[in-house]
């Protein structure tokens, strides 16, 4: 398979050129889609959804409990559909709450802390009541626990591994997008919880058909997990009909999705983009001498994709007063695509922020 053929199958494996018909059927089809940026999180459904749905639009499905945002593998905020956070969590949440050990050693947070955490986290939120931040916080604080330097933040996230809390509806803002969203008790928000029948080999598949083609390496870098394990979960998928393996280790999409035909060969993507990030080798998208201007130091940028290739980043101002000025490109592929392609895709996601 030569290259253009490859990212000819992941783009419709990820639904940008073949974009669903709802934000939360581009979010089942995705699972877990990164988020760390609120912003970009919403912005990369968009991007895979038909219609062009806005900011706000985007937002409604988390207010009305469809969608959530919350610590789901390798200590990461996805966004990801209410109901399959808990199964997922079973497979990585205790993981990644070993995995931060030694940082809960250094904020001085025992079992104790985290119990005490957990029954005002339950008192404060019970009932259906939502919290943002800054109020869970103030919650800890009265009941003992301090929340100073990043005490608070390492709270939240060991509750929300645990599957007790998640982010919910977004909290309104006058200015600018939405930048945070109310912590709710996960089972008094989600009403139906998922349970499938081999939770190992669903988180296998389910990353394959919107990542594939890709390896069993790849999905042990997205997911978090050992690779032993993620080999445990090759095995357990390997008869499911939804997939088909291209080569010993190399697995895509029984059937893809179709390309739609106003999808366009030229999108702007969010930083920490899915397409990109989601690889042990991301040279697919863009090759590794072009990696650092996409991401370096833990810091992702925005990026331009012309035909499955990672051509420019982009930026724009979120604040209201440098909010007119357009959206601007920095090239990494000189001529790759023509100035009103760009712009294009510039607008789109201009229209998405100020929906």
């Amino acid at each position: 398979m030569n290259i253009g053929e490859f990212r000819a199958r992941r783009l419709r494996s990820h639904r940008l050129s073949a974009p669903a018909a709802s934000v939360i059927e581009t979010a089942r089809h995705m699972l877990a889609t990164q988020g760390q940026e609120f912003w970009g999180g919403r912005l990369a459904l968009a991007a895979r959804t038909t219609r062009e749905p806005t900011l706000s639009e985007v937002d409604g499905a988390f207010e009305r409990s469809g969608l959530v945002r919350s610590w789901t593998m390798r200590g990461t905020i996805h966004v990801i559909p209410a109901d399959e956070l808990g199964w997922v969590l079973g497979l990585t949440g205790e993981r990644q709450h070993r995995g931060a050990a030694s940082i809960h050693r250094r904020e001085g947070l025992d079992a104790e802390a985290f119990a005490v955490a957990e029954q005002v986290a339950v008192s404060a939120l019970a009932g259906g009541n939502r919290l943002s931040r800054r109020e869970l916080f103030d919650a800890f604080d009265r009941g003992g626990l301090s929340t100073a330097g990043q005490r608070g933040y390492h709270l939240l996230v060991a509750l929300s591994v645990r599957g007790l809390i998640c982010q919910g509806p977004v909290v309104p803002r006058e200015e600018g997008p939405t930048r945070e969203q109310f912590f709710v008790l996960t089972d008094e928000w989600v009403d139906a919880p998922v349970h499938p029948a081999d939770p190992l080999a669903e988180f296998f598949v389910r990353y394959m058909l919107s990542h594939g083609p890709a390896g069993t390496a790849d999905f042990a870098w997205w997911s978090g997990l050992p690779i032993g394990t993620a080999r445990r979960a090759a095995a357990a998928a390997a008869s499911d009909s939804r997939l088909t393996r291209l080569d010993d280790d190399l697995w895509v999409a029984t059937d893809l999705p179709r390309r739609h035909p106003s999808a366009s060969v030229v999108i702007a993507l969010p930083p920490f983009e899915e397409y990109f990030l989601s690889y042990a080798d991301r040279s697919v998208s863009v090759p590794p001498h072009h990696s650092p201007a996409v991401m370096t130091g833990g810091a992702g940028y925005p990026i331009l994709l012309a035909r499955g290739e990672v051509v420019a980043t982009w930026s724009h101002s979120h604040a209201l007063a440098r909010r007119h000025l357009p959206p601007t490109a920095k090239w990494i592929v000189e001529g790759a695509v023509s100035e009103a392609e760009a712009t294009a895709a510039l607008e789109r996601y201009r229209r998405f922020i100020e929906g």
